[in-house]
C-alpha cells in the first residue's frame, strides 16, 4: 500500500488540537509533534498515489491551522 511522511507546519500553538484530527483520521497511521524546522509529522497510506494526493489536499491542508506541507512520498520500505 502506498505511503507518505507528511511535515506540517502550523500556526503557534494549535499542534495539539491538529494531532487529535489528524489522529481521528483514518488514512492517518501515526502523527507526532517535533521540534525542529516542522511542527507534526504524519504518516499516511492510501490505496493509491493518487489518494494519498487526496489525503493530504482535501483532508490535512483543508485544516485551518495548518499552514504548509511538505510532502514526502515513499519510495521502497523495510
Amino acid at each position: 500500500m502506498p505511503g507518505a511522511f507528511v511535515l506540517i507546519n502550523t500556526e503557534a500553538a494549535t499542534e495539539a488540537g491538529i494531532l487529535k484530527e489528524l489522529r481521528r483520521m483514518s488514512d492517518v497511521k501515526e502523527a507526532h509533534v517535533v521540534y525542529g524546522s516542522y511542527d507534526i509529522t504524519a504518516k499516511i497510506e492510501g490505496e493509491s498515489i493518487n489518494k494519498l494526493r487526496e489525503i493530504v489536499t482535501s483532508k490535512i491542508r483543508r485544516i485551518p491551522e495548518i499552514t504548509s506541507t511538505l510532502t514526502m512520498i515513499v519510495v521502497e520500505g523495510v
